[in-house]
């Protein structure tokens, strides 16, 4: 499948510094806003699906959590963080894994996901990754997953991806998750356009 090799997201991030790349956010503040919402202890395990060299990793290190992980196919990416982060970098469980292979004997407290999820245009692979959240995300859990929306772009990084809607994201989580509430958002990209994205938030059933 094209759209997430792992080839193509190291050229990405050896090629594009952070201010270069059109998802980035200097202050993620609806990622940490909606992971606050959950209410979780600072011991809780928290993912960052597609995390990358995102600054969350920052904000939920400097508000106190102590088990966050962090997947990316890049590993070129999460060196960025790590580097930008230093000796704190030792705190965190860096992943480097294709999504669709990831397997860990982790059970997560916070799935979070923002604009990993819409690069799945394959229904194998959509299946394959709710398999792993309906596996991963413990009872009681939140699944916190922002995509472009039907307003949103149609490519990114010269990539098809798939839109959704609250609906659409609904029948895809329908199993095992009771659907939480759903916001849009207006990404100002580092070249002054916009991207719309819809956030969704599921708890998995206990």
């Amino acid at each position: 499948m094209k759209n997430i090799t792992k080839e193509h997201w190291e050229d990405i991030f050896s090629t594009k510094n952070f201010d270069e790349v059109s998802w980035h956010q200097s202050n993620p503040k609806t990622s940490v806003k909606l992971i606050l919402s959950t209410h979780p202890d600072k011991d809780a395990h928290i993912i960052d699906v597609g995390g990358g060299d995102s600054n969350l990793v920052d904000k939920l290190l400097d508000l106190g959590f102590k088990n966050i992980f962090v997947l990316d196919v890049s590993l070129k990416a999460l060196k960025k963080s790590q580097q930008r982060l230093g000796v704190k970098s030792r705190i965190v469980k860096w992943i480097s894994s294709d999504i669709r292979k990831f397997e860990t004997s982790n059970r997560f407290e916070i799935w979070h996901d923002r604009a990993a999820f819409h690069f799945l245009t394959n229904n194998s692979d959509i299946k394959r990754y709710v398999k792993l959240t309906r596996e991963y995300i413990k009872p009681g859990g939140h699944l916190i997953i922002s995509t472009f929306s039907l307003e949103g772009p149609k490519k990114c990084s010269g990539l098809d991806i798939k839109q959704y809607s609250e609906d659409s994201m609904k029948k895809i989580f329908y199993e095992g998750f009771e659907h939480i509430k759903s916001l849009e958002e207006i990404h100002h990209t580092p070249f002054q356009t916009t991207q719309n994205f819809i956030w969704n938030v599921f708890r998995k059933s206990e």
